[in-house]
């Protein structure tokens, strides 16, 4: 088998290729397989197929639960080995609840980010075909365009007009030129013209290469610590991490106030510490990390069902929050199919039933620089090749200056009967830039700045009409060969007036997306003109426009300034997207920007969500957080509904662990203080936040209401923590209402004590789930059918418990029936007084 070979760079294609037995036609599909297996996926990070226990095992890692199972099993060589199996087994049960609920989870993510998959092309059996990058291996041929991604260090065997963005490693602004050769030894990173490195992407051009090194291997991979940073937190796991955060230290001051007080009043001091950690789990929303997981793979398994694939989880609450979403216009708010309308000369006439030979002429040209280019593959040159086609059997490519997206322009050297001719086509003010001459349609050519202001206006008027008008210029050459440097002195032929007519149903769903309080805003390259008649056509309100040279004038701050009044950048240049994404995000917007295209990597980036599309390059569907099957802003219209429904669910949760479980604890350790024995045993306590669990699992699949999705919401923990000390203090009123009720007016000894405690709390608990779960009023807005069904269930579990024989085990005595009257009319007024309490606090409280 091949070994890594250092300084490769610096060795003929031949010799690289025999040590890595190799060949120009690919490895055979038998001897790839055996280097997969042998060196392992080509990743950064190493696959654990091992990871099933991994996640079982995190289900206990937390402190709190160790340390309470080895307190457990102390107690058991102290003689109370019935209470510690019955503790670890409600520990285990409860650990495999939450590992069933993950893993369920991470399958789930793993199968619909298959759906995603950057490829490459590469020769197997000297056939090319598209496998995942995953399975790329040293000594595979690998076949590269514009926009693909490098998926290894590469050392090049053929190539054309190729050009690489390195700055993700070398952190060079401007591609690198790359063309096969041989280099010396010690020639630095940046300096290696003949070496393609894993993590940067084809912005031009053709090549052929051969893998040498993948995954930690290459050069990407050995700095990969320190270049693959962890993706920013969202707005939401930053809320949840502060709520988090503030719930272990009530929970740690809590815990360490009730065992020094139990210890003070002479108390067993074993069993007073497992009472306190079993407060502790119960304070702890240990389910927390697992009921997010669910609820976000279950948002990216609903949302993939409508045709949106979530690369990255936590970019769903983003999702819901967005309320700013920039895009280009081609495809989202077109038909995204170009064509030409027209060739048009100088003097405006139309190419259109041949009345214009000038016109004409402009096509031709238009067609042979389409028909020749071999680099970036554009709807545009499509549309060209598709509208008229010529014979051009007489004319050879000599050289081409592919496209790029500083220079906007693409030019191809020609030859025909002894004659070169290089032919530029691009956007307009490109190609004016390197015209010193134009012809006029009478076939005279003239000094440009006589016609300057026409052309000008005539581009407009174009423009006004809703077309694209491109340029299209020629001069004559007496090389073989020529470079950008060589595009001067031209002469302009005549525009190329393309359409793009907006998409049938855009406006209803711009409109959809305006109520759900999405603002669209669209950054296009396009001219002022075409920006403003798309805008007017798709039905979006009166256009605000800012051009890319009024931007170029404009600080950070005063574009901060007016960002947010502006909903059309037109001339935009690409680096000038993240300008914009940025300046928006400053000024408190949660930013969404759809982009496809090579120059769209760095607006994804910066964008809160960045979404592309399937059919987009490599490099923008590595860079996007959310990948939408289809172009189509209908499609991106349910994804928000989907984000902002998992989001809502999400929060219900840490409602519920805000309110009636903090308020059951923080009441328990109160009355623990006064009553002559423990108001519940450690076991007992275990078992309540294990039952009051079940409901919450099921929340995910909860009803959410349209409130809830009409509009962006955030994690506000001032909101949560407002709401936790009104609900939690509405719930410890009930409690110590229920200790009143069994201890003076029932009477009940310490064993009747705890199990009416134990029914009360539990069904209590399960059942304001169901008044939380909505700002509405319980009785008009409903649950999801599990979520109900798992609430009876638990409240029918929790009044037989006491009935069954494992109840002596547990600590637990039947209730006569006036106890069980008695709680069931404390839960009732518990539940009408949170209904009241709840339309009362949302109406003074803002979240």
């Amino acid at each position: 088998m091949p070994q890594v070979i250092p300084s490769f760079w610096s060795l003929p294609a031949e010799q690289v290729l025999d040590q890595l037995k190799s060949s120009p036609q690919g490895l055979s599909r038998q001897e790839a397989q055996q280097r997969l297996t042998q060196y392992g996926a080509n990743g950064l990070k190493k696959k654990r197929e091992s990871s099933t226990l991994l996640l079982l095992l995190n289900q206990f890692k937390s402190p709190i639960i160790l340390i309470l199972m080895a307190a457990a099993i102390l107690s058991s060589f102290l003689g109370d080995v019935i209470d510690t199996i019955i503790i670890l087994t409600i520990v285990l049960i409860s650990g495999l609840l939450g590992f069933w609920q993950e893993r369920g989870a991470r399958d789930a993510v793993t199968k619909l980010l298959a759906l995603v998959q950057v490829k490459a092309t590469v020769l197997r059996d000297g056939q090319s075909q598209e496998i995942s990058n995953e399975e790329v291996v040293p000594g595979d041929i690998v076949l590269l365009a514009a926009g693909d991604s490098i998926p290894g260090d590469c050392l090049i065997l053929e190539s054309k007009d190729l050009s690489v963005n390195e700055a993700a490693l070398t952190g060079e602004t401007y591609p690198a030129d790359k063309l096969s050769g041989v280099l010396p030894n010690e020639v630095g990173l940046s300096q290696r013209t003949n070496t393609l490195y894993m993590g940067t992407n084809a912005i031009s051009g053709t090549a052929k290469a051969v893998v040498v090194q993948t995954g930690k291997q290459t050069e990407f991979g050995k700095v990969s610590e320190r270049l693959k940073l962890r993706p920013p937190e969202t707005e939401f796991e930053r809320g949840l991490g502060k709520f988090g955060y503030f719930l272990m230290e009530v929970t740690l001051i809590l815990v360490v106030l009730i065992f020094v007080a139990n210890v003070y009043l002479q108390r067993p001091v074993l069993q007073s510490f497992l009472f306190s950690l079993a407060l502790a789990v119960g304070l702890t929303p240990q389910l927390l990390p697992a009921i997010v997981s669910v609820n976000l793979a279950r948002g990216a398994k609903q949302m993939a069902k409508k045709q949106v694939i979530v690369k990255r989880l936590s970019a769903i609450e983003n999702f819901g929050s967005m309320n700013v979403f920039c895009t280009d216009k081609t495809g989202t708010l077109t038909e995204g199919e170009v064509k030409i309308h027209a060739a048009v000369d100088v003097e405006g006439k139309e190419s259109v039933g041949g009345a214009s030979p000038q016109a004409t002429r402009v096509l031709l040209y238009a067609y042979l620089n389409a028909a020749s280019e071999s680099g970036y593959v554009n709807p545009i040159d499509a549309a060209i090749r598709q509208h008229k086609q010529f014979d051009i059997s007489a004319y050879q490519k000599l050289d081409e200056v592919p496209y790029d997206f500083n220079r906007k322009r693409l030019s191809i050297l020609l030859k025909k009967d002894n004659r070169n001719l290089i032919v530029s086509k691009g956007a307009l003010k490109a190609i004016l830039d390197v015209c010193s001459t134009v012809e006029t349609g009478d076939g005279k050519t003239i000094d440009i700045a006589m016609q300057q202001d026409k052309i000008q206006q005539r581009a407009e008027e174009l423009g006004s009409e809703g077309f694209r008008v491109l340029g299209v210029a020629y001069r004559n050459c007496d090389r073989n060969s020529f470079t950008k440097d060589d595009e001067t002195n031209m002469t302009f032929l005549g525009y190329l007036a393309l359409f793009d007519p907006p998409k049938a149903d855009i406006a209803d769903t711009l409109k959809d997306l305006g109520l759900l309080g999405v603002t669209t805003k669209m950054i296009t390259g396009d001219s002022r003109a075409v920006a403003i008649s798309i805008i007017e056509q798709v039905g979006l309100p009166k256009p605000k426009v800012l051009t890319g040279g009024e931007l170029q004038e404009l600080s950070d701050e005063a574009l901060m300034h007016r960002v947010g009044k502006i909903n059309v950048f037109a001339e935009v240049e690409p680096n000038q997207k993240e300008r914009i994404i940025i300046a928006l995000k400053k000024t408190g917007n949660v930013v969404g920007y759809l982009g496809d295209g090579i120059n769209d990597a760095s607006a994804l980036h910066a964008a809160d969500v960045g979404i592309s599309v399937e059919s987009a390059v490599d490099v923008a569907k590595e860079a996007a957080d959310i990948v939408l099957m289809q172009k189509d802003l209908n499609v991106l219209v349910e994804g928000v509904k989907e984000g902002r429904v998992t989001f809502a669910n999400t929060l219900k949760y840490v409602f519920m662990a805000t309110s009636a479980n903090f308020g059951n604890m923080f009441s328990m350790a109160g009355i623990s203080l006064v009553l002559p024995f423990l108001p519940l045993l450690p076991s007992q306590i275990l078992l309540t936040n294990l039952l009051t669990d079940f409901p919450e699992m099921t929340i995910a699949t909860d009803r959410v209401d349209r409130e809830m999705v009409n509009k962006p919401r955030r994690m506000n923990i001032t909101f949560i923590r407002n709401f936790m000390v009104v609900f939690g203090l509405l719930s410890s009123v009930f409690d110590y209402l229920t200790f009143a009720a069994l201890l003076l007016l029932l009477h009940a000894n310490s064993a009747q004590f705890r199990t009416g405690w134990f029914m009360e709390s539990v069904i209590s608990a399960s059942m304001i789930v169901l008044v939380i779960r909505t700002r509405q009023s319980i009785l008009t807005s409903k649950p999801g059918k599990y979520l109900l069904t798992a609430t009876i269930a638990i409240a029918i579990v929790t009044l037989l418990i006491p009935y069954t024989p494992v109840a002596g085990l547990l600590g637990f005595q039947p209730l006569p029936i006036e106890f069980l009257l008695v709680l069931a009319a404390i839960v009732g007024l518990y539940i009408i007084c949170a209904e009241n309490v709840k339309r009362i606090f949302y109406q003074h409280v803002q979240s």
